[in-house]
């Protein structure tokens, strides 16, 4: 955990469990069933008093942040005291908005300027539970997000691309256009070879190179029926030209690298760089 929030960090969360109800194959950090809730809490509120009022947003992130029950609404609600206009960012795997009840009462401890950041792994269910590792963790999700949206939470799709799920990203986009067209924003992120992707790397791992065609399609048709699509954790060298314009630099500045040969690259500047903590690259990285 941090002892202190750095307001120039672009990476300031509050990490309030290790716990979780998914194990998905690609997980950074794998799940721990360890007690640590209160400690976190404990940790979490004494960052928060020492924060910037003017810090521009926050992260809560975990293991699953919701299984800290109505711990999580009391975190929002300190959060709300000391900094009124920070935007607080959760990172969830939305399964337990699917109560509409815990849903309201999360909601209403500080809707304004609070982001659901929330996996859609597939829109195929047996993909989305496969990658899950967690039956029935699609529906649950589902669910959580029409009730995230009936009380005005604002969502963003998190699609980790993987070997599984990426022939299906065209399909997934019309999916969210058709089924989803509350949510704010949605993200396609790269894998972070690391954790569990490690010990799952036969399933999950795919150069990026090779699944440019299909998140071409996904993203190109998102932003041209008018939806607030990126490309998070790419390297410019691994994406079409097409794609530039979306790529955010999105990795943690405590984990991002970059290689030799980016020194060289017109693109260095916009780009996200690599993951330092991914024990596989592509093989593809070159300077542009």
């Amino acid at each position: 955990m941090r002892d202190r929030i750095d307001i120039d960090s672009n990476d300031n969360s509050l990490f309030v469990t290790s716990q979780c109800n998914n194990r998905c194959l690609m997980c950074a950090q794998p799940p721990l069933q360890r007690d640590d809730v209160e400690y976190c809490f404990q940790k979490n509120l004494s960052l928060i008093q020492s924060a910037p009022v003017e810090l521009p947003n926050i992260g809560i992130t975990g293991g699953e942040p919701t299984l800290i029950g109505d711990k999580l609404i009391e975190l929002i609600r300190y959060i709300r005291q000391y900094l009124p206009r920070t935007l607080i960012h959760i990172l969830t795997n939305g399964r337990r908005f699917a109560d509409i009840h815990y849903t309201k009462s999360l909601v209403t401890s500080g809707v304004d300027y609070l982001l659901a950041g929330v996996p859609l792994h597939s829109d195929y269910l047996h993909d989305h539970d496969l990658i899950s590792q967690a039956c029935g963790s699609y529906n649950e999700t589902m669910k959580g997000l029409y009730n995230m949206a009936r009380y005005h939470l604002e969502i963003e799709l998190r699609i980790v691309i993987n070997k599984i799920n990426y022939k299906r990203l065209p399909k997934l986009a019309t999916f969210i256009y058709k089924n989803l067209p509350f949510v704010k924003y949605i993200s396609f992120m790269g894998l972070e070879d690391t954790g569990y992707s490690i010990k799952n790397q036969e399933q999950v791992w795919i150069d990026p190179v090779n699944y440019q065609n299909e998140l071409e399609q996904a993203v190109l048709e998102l932003a041209g029926w008018g939806m607030d699509v990126s490309v998070f954790n790419l390297p410019h060298c691994l994406l079409k030209e097409s794609l530039y314009a979306f790529a955010q630099k999105s990795i943690s500045d405590w984990k991002v690298k970059y290689m030799e040969c980016c020194e060289e690259c017109r693109m260095k500047n916009e780009c996200c760089g690599l993951f330092s903590t991914s024990k596989k690259q592509s093989d593809k990285l070159m300077a542009i």
